[in-house]
């Protein structure tokens, strides 16, 4: 048996069969016509043992911000292996030979993903970047604290298809000022709309959508479904707005849904004003969860691809075992205004692997609490807290659309 790693040429059908037992998900035929839409066989790489298809990754080109920038990266998506080719080193070649292509090209600096199990991905140089909450509240528990100009905000229900253009628009701006979220264009829009992401819709109502206004102007939106399973319950799958009265008087709406018990979010970014608002803390019961996992391919154009919290001038001595063009000293020297970030020969100030770099990337966690876990090591005194203050972001990261 020989295997060959190459470009995808087969047919979509073909893919299909190696998801469903790679994932072993009861993925519907709809879901699969929309991740069908999503999909490019461009970025589509295989492994097959002689003409099997034992193993696939994909990704999406994406422009996602980072701490004061935008930048293109490849977010990666549909990966699996044969349950009979496991073991074998499939997986590490399809990483490697993706992360190449990135380097090789150019233009995404940047890997990201979102783990079906997080313990794959740090062997690949992946590093956890951001995180969220999965919160359930209570009725019981649902009062909020005052929020001036509340009383103002309409809500209002609107149709998901032709409510379209203004919550993109409200989303897109949004996702300017948040590390970790990503611009949606014409075919996220469709996506995040679409009735077939979830793959359990039992119980379920159509996906619903209202909007929040403020003297006729949109300024907020959320998608949700009302489920009546063995409960009922409000499943909220997102929620923006451009304002804080907005954003409480929609949630206000979702938390008080007659005829249901409780409201559900799984993706409630870890910073959200609702954790502070809610009169009860305990109600949400909140529980972290890993979003985004970040991998940098190419450190130097990753590190010079954001901006810094204060002025930064330090030599990192990064490890890297899996892509070795990123390991030995690299000199970054940057600020608010940008960055560059060279090879030096200079000695290391600090010393972290690129896994690390990955999981501060986005702006959290900090260095110092990794260096606190012995995962990044100071060789200049008072280095590893100057670059840890300059690495951290205004906000902390959010991945709101999965991929």
């Amino acid at each position: 048996m020989t295997n060959a790693i190459g470009r995808y040429e087969g047919a979509w059908d073909e893919l299909v069969g190696l998801l469903r037992l790679g994932f072993a998900a009861p993925w519907s035929d709809e879901q699969l016509a929309t991740e069908e839409k999503m999909w490019d066989p461009a970025r589509s790489i295989v492994v097959r043992e002689d003409k099997e298809l034992a193993g696939h990754t994909a990704s999406f080109a994406m422009t996602m911000t980072v701490p004061g920038a935008q930048l293109p990266v490849a977010g990666v998506s549909l990966v699996c292996v044969s349950p009979t080719h496991t073991r074998r080193g499939i997986l590490r070649d399809l990483m490697r030979a993706q992360l190449t292509e990135l380097y090789e090209g150019g233009v995404e600096p940047v890997a990201v993903l979102t783990a079906s199990e997080p313990v794959i991905y740090g062997r690949f140089g992946y590093g956890l970047g951001s995180d969220h909450q999965t919160i359930t509240v209570p009725k019981e528990s649902r009062a909020l604290r005052p929020v001036a100009g509340i009383e103002n905000v309409r809500i209002r229900y609107a149709d998901p298809l032709e409510a379209r253009p203004v919550t993109t628009r409200i989303h897109n701006e949004e996702a300017l000022g948040r590390p970790g979220m990503f611009h949606h264009d014409e075919r996220w829009e469709h996506y995040v709309g679409s009735e077939n992401v979830v793959t359990d819709t039992s119980g379920a109502s159509p996906l619903r959508c209202v909007l929040a206004s403020v003297d006729g102007e949109v300024t907020g939106y959320a998608y949700y479904r009302t489920r009546r399973t063995t409960k009922g319950f409000v499943d909220v799958s997102r929620v923006h707005a451009r304002d804080l009265a907005s954003h409480a008087a929609l949630w206000q709406f979702l938390l008080n849904q007659d005829l249901l018990s409780e409201t559900t979010y799984e993706q409630l970014p870890s910073d959200d004003p609702l954790l502070a608002l809610l009169v009860d803390p305990r109600a949400p019961k909140p529980v972290t969860a890993d979003g985004l996992w970040v991998r940098l391919a190419d450190v130097g154009k990753a590190l010079a691809g954001r901006t810094y919290a204060e002025e930064v001038d330090v030599v990192l001595g990064v490890t890297d075992e899996f892509l070795p063009w990123n390991a030995g000293r690299w000199h970054l020297t940057g600020g608010p205004g940008g960055a560059t970030c060279e090879q030096t020969d200079r000695p290391a100030d600090v010393l972290v692997d690129v896994r690390e770099l990955g999981a501060v990337y986005l702006g959290r966690p900090s260095l110092e609490l990794l260096g606190a876990a012995g995962l990044v090591e100071e060789r200049t005194a008072g280095a590893l807290a100057a670059t840890s203050r300059a690495f951290l972001g205004k906000r902390l990261p959010w991945l709101d659309t999965g991929f």
